[in-house]
């Protein structure tokens, strides 16, 4: 049986590494992405100045959960003022990440409802045009520097909708620890258990490899290590670059899998409940690792080596390491009922990312 694994992406990892930004570029002219917080905190003056005239444009309104409303008229105008500029610098979370692989590509029409009608798969979206995009996160978690899937939110719609082209690859992450260091306490817990999640996704996963299988569980053991700590010493410089070098080989693990049940289930939560996405994907952790247990005898073993044996506790203590970081493992504790949790559930099995995890065709069979 032979399994591939492919990542196209060329990363820059450790402090300092944004000064190698206009090297990356080699002339090329590039329109910045970035969050509305970035002026007031200095990083956009830093941006600007490593760029120096190499920046054409500055995009830094960006919200989080990019939703259609708000990218349709940003798309637009985008490719009406910026065509010719051929390279786009995302700088922040997985919010602005995602935004900038939505600019990426376009169409003859001009018309981003034509990116909307193609993701929401009511008519084929056909690209014509592309834009290179360098993706520099400020968080340790989304994984989005080194994937080619974007997430696009329809909150009219209650809809969640996944952006993946050959063309949305980044195709330089460049990740400076010394970005990460005036994160917010609670942005470091949720983009540290979104890494955590990416790589028990992978694992889990229908589509695993055993490429995958090595950036997973050594992204487990240093998140599970790293991730208390740094919520202690947040300036401390070397957890940050542990973090964030976790948080890659995570993103490298599912960058080849996709994810699973676990975020499946988080769309929803995010969509009907508001529970911020680190939160609403790690919090099932235990419960689908105990679904996922005993499927597979190669899972179980990959597992027992991320997790420690014996296999059979793990599911509780993850549920002690998530819990012990603040964040509540069980439905409830959220608002949903019973009813709801095993509706949601069944419905998350069924999307598409619900069919990656190991466990949902014999459930939804049965």
């Amino acid at each position: 049986m032979t399994t591939e694994y492919f990542n196209p992406v060329q990363t820059v990892h450790g402090a300092g590494a944004l000064s190698s930004l206009p090297r990356l570029l080699n002339g090329r002219k590039a329109v910045l992405v970035t969050f509305p917080e970035a002026k007031a905190v200095g990083l956009l003056e830093r941006i600007e100045q490593v760029l120096g005239d190499r920046l054409a444009g500055v995009i830094d309104q960006v919200r989080p959960n990019p939703d259609v409303a708000e990218l349709a008229p940003l798309w637009e105008t985008f490719w009406r003022d910026h065509a010719d500029t051929g390279v786009l610098v995302a700088v922040g979370g997985g919010s602005a990440i995602d935004t900038a692989k939505a600019l990426m590509v376009g169409n003859d029409s001009g018309r981003f409802a034509d990116m909307v009608a193609g993701l929401s798969g009511e008519r084929p979206f056909s690209p014509t045009r592309f834009k290179q995009l360098i993706a520099v996160p400020t968080t340790a978690g989304t994984g989005s520097e080194v994937t080619p899937w974007a997430t696009v939110w329809d909150r009219e719609r209650q809809k969640k909708y996944s952006l993946h082209l050959p063309q949305t690859w980044p195709s330089h992450a460049v990740i400076d620890p010394e970005l990460m260091l005036s994160l917010p306490s609670a942005v470091t817990l949720q983009s540290g258990l979104d890494a955590l999640s990416h790589a028990l996704e992978s694992i889990w996963n229908v589509n695993a490899n055993p490429v995958s299988d090595v950036f997973a569980v050594a992204a487990i053991h240093e998140t599970l290590e790293v991730l208390p700590l740094l919520m202690q010493h947040p300036l401390d410089l070397s957890l940050r670059s542990r973090m964030a070098l976790a948080a890659l080989k995570a993103g490298l693990a599912f960058s080849n899998t996709k994810t699973a049940l676990a975020h499946s289930i988080s769309y929803e939560m995010t969509l009907r409940y508001g529970i911020p996405h680190g939160i609403a994907c790690s919090f099932s952790l235990p419960m689908v690792l105990e679904r996922a247990m005993g499927r597979s005898a190669d899972r179980d073993r990959v597992l027992e080596q991320a997790l420690g044996k014996p296999l059979a506790n793990a599911p509780r203590r993850l549920e002690a390491f998530i819990e012990a970081l603040g964040v509540r493992t069980r439905f409830s504790d959220y608002g949903v009922s019973d009813d709801e949790a095993r509706d949601m559930v069944l419905h998350a099995q069924a999307g598409a990312r619900g069919r990656n995890f190991i466990g949902t065709a014999s459930e939804l069979a049965a």
